[in-house]
């Protein structure tokens, strides 16, 4: 037979790697780009590997790289090649040997990242840098998409701040590597329209894994000079991208609070009130915090506005925001309630004084205790307080009241006047003091919008009713204005006009318009009281849940009118004719007045049903009871209406009364739970806003005093002209000297919180992987101790007679399903006759064309079954070619290597050179022993490839060509079973050879000079041994060959009898020669029988020359070439 052909390395030749159509697992196909069924001697291979076997992998891959007869780079059942079951076991000595030796790395740099091993990422990042060229993939990109264990957007520094390490970002980062920055989700550049256009579902799942890096607690100490605002940042984003994308929510939302989280947790490695003074006052447009000085909480502000919640809340926050909020006021918090009490009441009575003296002397030593902010407070809630104390007055004509009781006999004289002339009046005293407020109310808003701005002051939802209520204030003293003087007009023209009483008033008045907005106004006056309440810590979670109910019956409200609408429309329809005639017996008197006294009830029934405006009120107040089933007994109406009237109004209370109420009670209920359950955060963060309100170098005097006119202005403007002038002189070096301070504050930060976080990380208790990593590290010393004393030249033969070591359950697993060929893939009737695809067992999908391949004929030899089937084989393989071309990255993934990691890189660049240069220059087996320890594993089955192979020498020997002399051989039974257990799976590689059980009788052995019988005896009964690194074609010896030809150089007589023929492997080639002993091959036809030798042992044959039965080659006929 013929050498066998060179492939690739890494792509294996024969067996099941080689065949162009899908393997068959247990009578079903694997799908194309699944991990394939493996060879015995890659299970081995891998099964060394998972076991920390340097020696044996060693030898393996030594055996593979000159031979080539299996893959290298081959995956078990669940998609883990080599590289990734050492970088599991975190062995660093097989992820060098593995990557030294020419294994392809794929994606194990980012299995690396995933299992945090940090020695193999250095050492796989310097080997992607020597491999790598510009314009082409990066190896994890070129996994096949199918059993690829990440997503192909997933980029090593991502995967490495998904995983939080932060060792493996700082090695990233140095070395340049960079996050992809996400387009904004409403981008519509060319780019995001075609990745949209493509899948949509891999553009939305890549968004979702880069804001996974950038939210990366590690990534951000990093990456970011300031962390907090970037996790303030970032968490907003994240909160609008969940509000935009709805799809992936609770992703957005569950990375918004791992955001929130790095910020409190940066905030608990605050040490100091300085320090925290510090970071809650840095503005880069402000001068520097000095200790003593104004705190603008300019960053707490920003968390306020970027609704931080937990670091707001955060106990040293509070604790400090509480020392600001009760400066001025030395032990306030330690007083009695009682004295609390007595206190706040004595500001709340003295107010106007209070105000009245800072107006005239705004730096005294009360005017600066009014600057105070809880001062500030006090005076302002009492001044809200007694304007709602003048809202009640005006509401009971207080003022009416007052000169009846005390006034003297002339103003009740003009009070009775007054009653009288119900219309043209002015404004009493009363609610001029209430135009007052509501002047200072208006200015007092206009002046947060300009110090605020319009966006921020929107935020806000109590600055809508300061809205609303000033709106509706100012619009009835408008209204007011313009009845007074259209009512004056009128007066003036008749004087009588005045004496009108309102009962005779147009319904539309200009002063019935506006005594009603004032009365709305009222209200809203009233609950903005509720605001009060935040600081209280008993009222304050309960104005919040009051806060979420509303928003829920504004949710509700929405379905509730819709089902309201519906029915009011079908009621109309059915009752408008029998309304009008109720209506037509209402208004009977002269002038069309309704006769209430006669008809009152028609009156009533007509209003039900009139139009879809009085259906709808009709039916919103049967909500509450106030409609009755008597409201259809309407004139004229028949009893098949009244059916379906009654049915449609009971289906609307069903629907309203049970459905819809019990809905909104569980809304609101679920609301106060939501509440309860964060009550403290929610009560905190609710009260730092109150609190930063009057923290604020707002207007110290409360409404109406703030539109008076002080000696703070004039003061004011002097000041500004002059700060100015100072802000000028020195603002660069504030600049400097306040971002070194709060740079170092930020490093001392980030450095603790990290040092916490490692450990953290170090006082997690022991676990099973803890554990299994120990074994792992012993049975590789175990090994790796028997390799040197067998080198030493002592006998370890005694390591194989112990018993199985225990291994952990999951490794007893694995290696079960990768004996039994567990494949992870759906059960399918059958193959398709035309899906080839996946041939090298590393699931990559190829597009093959298949020709014409050879049919099989009714009869044919063991020599024409040989060459169809290695004529088929070439056919499929010259026809592999890849279907997609990747293309060349945009940015660097993994950047490059620093100067000091240069003699690293150039070191492992030479080790791989080195290794090919010495597997190439010493093809002989580079060790004269057998393995140590033998690859066991359990359930192994024998082969009858054993049988095959002799039917195949058989029918071989008798033809003309080539010649081969008929030598005796073994019984089937004196071979070992492990030799024959050793080609399980080649026999599935060729499924045309049909196997045939012959027995052949064994002719005596011919002897070997310089051999005992003993030897011969004692060679024979040995098992033969699984060690890969045996090398057939330099091992064994080979037939006698033909006498040359006259034109050829005879060949030197070997120094040994030919020997007989024992069990044998075949080699599939291009050039028919036999192998004699001293190398020098031979013609002898298209094919080449390469014979071991397993009964016969010289002095010239040893251990080292006995080898495994090889696998069968894919390969084609060719003519034979002859040697000159």
């Amino acid at each position: 037979m013929g050498r066998k052909k060179k492939l690739p390395t890494g792509v294996s030749s024969g067996g099941s790697h080689a065949s162009s159509a899908p393997k068959s697992v247990g009578g079903c196909c694997v799908p194309l780009g699944l991990p394939q069924p493996l060879l015995l001697e890659e299970k081995k291979f891998l099964l060394a590997v998972e076991r920390g076997d340097m020696p044996n992998v060693r030898r393996i891959l030594q055996k593979a790289l000159r031979h080539q007869h299996i893959n290298i780079n081959c995956m078990d059942p669940l998609g883990r090649r080599a590289l990734t079951l050492a970088i599991d076991n975190e062995n660093l000595e097989m992820v060098e040997l593995l990557v030294v030796m020419g294994v392809e790395t794929k994606d194990a740099l980012l299995h690396a990242i995933n299992a945090e091993f940090v020695e193999a990422v250095e050492l796989l990042l310097e080997h992607e840098e020597l491999i790598y060229k510009e314009g082409e993939p990066y190896s994890w990109q070129k996994v096949d998409i199918n059993t690829a264990m990440f997503a192909p957007d997933i980029t090593p520094l991502m995967l490495a701040a998904h995983k939080n390490n932060f060792e493996i970002l700082r090695i990233l980062l140095d070395r340049g590597a960079a996050v992809p920055v996400p387009h904004d989700i409403r981008c519509g550049c060319e780019e995001c329209v075609r990745l949209t256009a493509e899948d949509s579902l891999r553009h939305s799942l890549s968004r979702v894994n880069i804001y996974r890096a950038l939210c990366s607690p590690s990534l951000i100490c990093l990456t970011s000079n300031d962390p907090i605002i970037t996790a303030f940042q970032l968490s907003w984003e994240l909160r609008n991208l969940a509000l935009t994308e709805q799809e992936c929510k609770s992703e957005y939302m569950d990375l918004r609070r791992q955001c929130q989280k790095f910020a409190v947790d940066l905030l608990d490695q605050t040490r100091t009130s300085n320090e925290l003074a510090i970071i809650l006052n840095y503005d880069p447009q402000m001068s520097s915090y000095e200790p003593g000085d104004r705190m603008s909480l300019t960053r707490l502000v920003q968390a306020i506005s970027y609704k931080q919640k937990k670091f707001v809340a955060h106990s040293n926050i509070q604790q400090l925001l509480s020392s600001i909020w009760y400066d001025g006021l030395p032990g306030f918090r330690r007083k009695s309630i009682v004295d609390k009490v007595i206190c706040i009441a004595q500001v709340a009575v003295l107010f106007p004084l209070y105000c009245l003296i800072y107006m005239c002397a705004p730096n005294c030593r009360t005017g600066q205790l009014m600057r105070k902010p809880f001062m500030k407070f006090l005076i302002h809630a009492s001044s809200y307080l007694f304007f709602l104390f003048i809202l009640i007055l005006v509401s009971q004509r207080a003022d009416d009241d007052f000169v009846r009781i005390f006034g003297t006999t002339r103003m009740k004289k003009e009070l009775a006047e007054q009653e009288l002339r119900q219309r043209g009046q002015t404004p009493s005293k009363l609610e001029l003091i209430v135009v007052l407020y509501v002047i200072g109310f208006v200015w007092e808003e206009v002046q947060e919008i300009f110090a605020v701005g319009m966006k921020s002051y929107l935020r806000n939802m109590w600055n809508f009713i300061d809205f609303l209520r000033n709106s509706l204030y100012v619009s009835v003293m408008c209204l007011r204005a313009f009845a007074y003087i259209q009512q004056a007009t009128e007066i003036a023209r008749d004087p009588q006009m005045a004496y009108i009483p309102r009962e005779k008033w147009h319904d539309f008045d200009p002063q019935l318009i506006a005594e009603g907005l004032f009365a709305a106004a009222n209200v809203f006056s009233a609950l903005k009281l509720v605001h009060l309440f935040s600081i209280n810590p008993h009222l304050g979670p309960l104005q919040i849940s009051l806060g979420r109910m509303v928003i829920d019956i504004v949710k509700f409200f929405f379905i509730y009118t819709l089902v309201l609408f519906a029915f009011a429309c079908g009621l109309n329809q059915l009752l408008w004719y029998f309304a009008a005639l109720e209506k037509s017996k209402c208004y009977v008197l002269p002038g069309g007045e309704a006769d209430w006294g006669s008809h009152g009830d028609s009156c009533m029934k007509w209003r039900r049903f009139g139009n879809l405006f009085e259906s709808s009120q009709s039916l919103f107040w049967a909500s509450f009871g106030m409609v009755g089933l008597d409201d259809f007994e309407l004139s004229g109406i028949k009893s098949y209406t009244r059916f379906w009237g009654l049915l449609m109004f009971g289906s609307y209370s069903v629907i309203n009364v049970i459905v819809l109420l019990n809905l909104l009670i569980a809304m609101m209920s679920n609301s106060y739970a939501m509440i309860d359950e964060h009550s403290d955060t929610e009560w905190k963060f609710a009260r730092t806003k109150l609190w930063m309100s009057y923290f604020e170098d707002s207007a110290t005097l409360p409404p109406p005093f703030n539109v008076l006119p002080s000696v703070k202005w004039v003061i004011r403007i002097f000041r500004k002209s002059s700060k100015t002038i100072d802000r000028q002189r020195s603002k660069k070096r504030k600049e400097q000297e306040q971002f070194s301070e709060y740079d170092n504050i930020m490093r001392s930060l980030v450095w603790r919180y990290v040092a916490a976080m490692h450990r953290k990380f170090e006082d997690n208790p022991v676990s099973e992987d803890d554990i299994n990593e120990v074994k792992s590290e012993i049975n590789t010393m175990r090994y790796e101790m028997l390799e040197i004393f067998e080198n030493s030249g002592m006998d370890v033969s005694s390591a194989n007679k112990k018993e199985r070591q225990p291994r952990p359950r999951r490794i007893k697993v694995w290696e079960r399903r990768l004996m039994k060929g567990f494949q992870v893939a759906p059960v399918q009737n059958g193959c398709e006759p035309d899906a080839f695809g996946n041939v090298n067992g590393q699931g990559e999908m190829r597009e093959i064309k298949v020709e014409s391949i050879p049919s099989k004929p009714a009869k044919e030899t063991a020599k024409e079954r040989f060459q169809r089937v290695a004529r088929t084989v070439l056919l499929q393989s010259t026809a592999h070619k890849w279907n997609v071309v990747l293309r060349a990255a945009k940015d660097s993934q993994i950047g490059r290597c620093t100067k000091n990691e240069q003699k690293s890189l150039q070191n492992l660049g030479r080790a791989i050179e080195e290794a090919k240069r010495l597997i190439m220059l010493n093809p002989g087996c580079p060790s004269g022993r057998e393995s140590p320890i033998r690859i066991e594993f359990e359930d192994e089955k024998t082969s009858t490839l054993l049988e095959l192979l002799n039917q195949i020498s058989a029918e071989i020997s008798d033809s003309e060509k080539p010649k081969i002399r008929p030598t005796w051989r073994p019984p089937l039974k004196t071979v070992p079973a492990r030799a024959m257990a050793a080609n399980n799976t080649r026999s599935l590689t060729a499924p045309e050879l049909k196997i045939s059980r012959k027995s052949s009788p064994a002719p005596t052995p011919t002897p070997t000079p310089g051999v005992s019988h003993t030897a011969l005896s004692q060679f024979r009964n040995r098992e033969l041994p699984l060690c890969p690194s045996k090398l057939i074609a330099n091992s064994a010896p080979a037939a006698p060959t033909a006498p040359p030809k006259k034109s050829e150089p005879t060949a030197a007589p070997p120094t040994y009898k030919p020997t007989t023929h024992a069990p044998f492997s075949v080699e599939g080639g291009n050039r028919g020669n036999t192998r004699t002993s001293d190398g020098v091959r031979s013609d002898n036809s298209n094919f080449d029988i390469h014979v071991v030798d397993l009964d016969e042992k010289g002095g010239h044959l040893g251990r080292d020359n006995v080898s495994d039965i090889s696998s069968i080659a894919s390969t084609s006929p060719q003519r034979p070439k002859h040697r000159n």
